[in-house]
């Protein structure tokens, strides 16, 4: 009585393992919109890496110019 459930939950397992991944590529009709989206983001990231790094030069400057003064 016991092994009914075992057998039921390995053939659920089995069942589930068969079934193929769904792939992570955009499909159907919100393809372009998911990609303008993905895109978006991935600018809005750059423009933020790159404000970044121009205010780390803009502080290394200002202590340049600060140091220069100073000695």
């Amino acid at each position: 009585m016991k092994r009914i459930p075992a057998v039921l939950l390995l053939l659920a397992l089995s069942f589930a393992w068969s079934r193929p991944a769904q792939t992570q590529i955009f499909m159907g009709p919100d393809s372009a919109r998911q990609a303008q989206k993905a895109a978006k983001k991935e600018q809005k990231a750059h423009d933020k890496a790159a404000k970044k790094q121009q205010k780390a030069m803009r502080k290394q400057e200002k202590a340049q110019r600060k140091a220069a003064r100073k000695g």
